[in-house]
């Protein structure tokens, strides 16, 4: 069928089968209806079979037209595919681009960009690499195992960067803790408690920034245990094992016995969040992802760097 069988035929049929009626179809397509028909009989002439009971008053499909209904929209719509892949290629729009990830606030840029290049650029393979923490995001794009990466600043020469987040830092607790029933709590509050964090050998820029606010605070912050990510951090906090300082995107992350509380204080930490990429990547379907990112992750109006 499909090597005798014309594709603009096809949705003429197809037109006619939803509408019921040869005049509105031949609206929807934007030609003129007698040119529709003329395409319908050739259809059910190249066919060997009628697919519409006509009559002055009714449009009809017949048994063989309700047979070819869905598999007429499944062939169109594979050719609707193959038509934006054969032009992405054109354009250079294909390949697979690396993205690295790590944290509560990739978790929550993560799920709008990917869905907007899946939507945009059916070409590109966006290949999702977790635990992926800022320090060694930035070390694996600069040699280029990875194309992309959320990564924290000041990025090293050779790497480009735009904010795409802004997140304070805040504090995660047991229920039960003393604190739990405070309004903010300060780091200076903190110097006995032990702590939750991700791994020191991951470069993990929220521990860089919770260990600088600590020491400056005057001590040294106990660590109980290490975690490889936002959910096992926060399931440890639930479960007693330690505090942990957070940004504010870990409220997105519900789980039970463990509240969150501001940190007090005007010089509490707030970390911008980029994503970053080697400058000398020529790759297209790099290219076409990251002007995905700046519409749907725009920088933050209250970033000024």
């Amino acid at each position: 069928m499909v090597g005798c069988v014309e594709l603009r035929h096809l949705s003429g049929f197809v037109a006619v089968a939803e509408e019921l009626h040869f005049g509105r179809a031949a609206e929807r397509l934007h030609i003129a209806q007698s040119p529709l028909s003329q395409q319908i009989r050739l259809l059910e002439r190249d066919l060997g079979v009628r697919l519409f009971d006509r009559t002055t008053r009714s449009v009809q499909l017949t048994a063989a037209g309700q047979v070819l209904l869905e598999p007429a929209r499944r062939l169109l719509a594979e050719a609707s595919a193959a038509r934006r892949t054969v032009q992405a290629a054109h354009l250079g729009e294909v390949g697979r681009v690396t993205l690295g990830f790590a944290g509560a606030s990739s978790y929550s840029a993560l799920p709008v960009l990917t869905r907007a290049v899946t939507s945009e650029h059916p070409g590109i393979e966006l290949v999702l690499e977790g635990q992926t923490y800022a320090g060694e995001a930035l070390g694996r794009i600069a040699e280029g195992s990875l194309d992309l990466g959320f990564v924290a600043l000041p990025v090293r020469r050779g790497v480009g960067a735009r904010v795409v987040r802004m997140e304070r830092l805040q504090l995660a607790l047991p229920d039960s803790h003393p604190l739990a029933d405070r309004a903010e709590v300060a780091f200076a509050e903190l110097a006995r408690e032990p702590f939750v964090t991700f791994p020191l050998s991951r470069g993990s820029a929220v521990r860089e920034a919770m260990m600088q606010a600590c020491h400056e605070a005057g001590f040294a912050p106990r660590i109980a245990q290490e975690a490889p990510d936002a959910y096992t951090m926060l399931a440890l906090v639930g479960a007693g094992v330690g505090l942990a300082v957070v940004v504010e995107s870990a409220r997105n992350i519900q789980l039970e016995h463990v509240v969150f509380r501001p940190l007090a204080g005007d010089d509490v930490p707030v970390l911008p969040i980029a994503l970053g990429w080697r400058s000398g990547n020529q790759s297209a379907a790099l290219a076409a992802v990251l002007r995905v990112a700046d519409r749907v992750l725009p920088t933050p109006a209250d970033f000024h760097g």
